[in-house]
């Protein structure tokens, strides 16, 4: 599985930004998807993630209420939707593909590119 993320940039505090994470191949559906981010000195931390029938989600706790992470499955497609957008949620964010976990970096082997959310103050 290839992947590539795209729509982050620069947005003011309280602002919102959705990511989407494109895939190829035709398995897209057999693998459960994870939005991870990290910001500079900070180690990647997951922040959403999201089963392979999209019937199960998780969120960090620090993103719970402003993230929504969503697939289509028909389109090869996970989004990321983050509303009230904090400085604190600057960081460069992947998407990622795993067939054995769901909520751990180690359990993921295919990642995007990253792509860079700046949120000012």
């Amino acid at each position: 599985v290839q992947l590539q993320a795209s729509g982050g940039g620069l947005v003011q505090a309280g602002g919102s930004l959705r990511l989407s994470c494109a895939a190829s191949g035709r398995t897209f559906s057999r693998y459960n998807m994870g939005w991870f981010r990290q910001a500079p000195g900070k180690e990647r931390e997951i922040v959403a993630a999201i089963t392979w029938s999209g019937g199960g989600t998780h969120y960090a706790n620090s993103v719970k209420g402003r993230f929504t992470i969503s697939r289509d499955n028909a389109k090869n497609t996970v989004y990321l939707q983050m509303n009230s957008l904090k400085p604190e949620d600057t960081a460069v964010y992947y998407c990622a593909a795993t067939a054995r976990g769901l909520l751990q970096n180690n359990e993921y082997d295919y990642w995007g590119q990253g792509t860079q959310v700046t949120v000012s103050s």
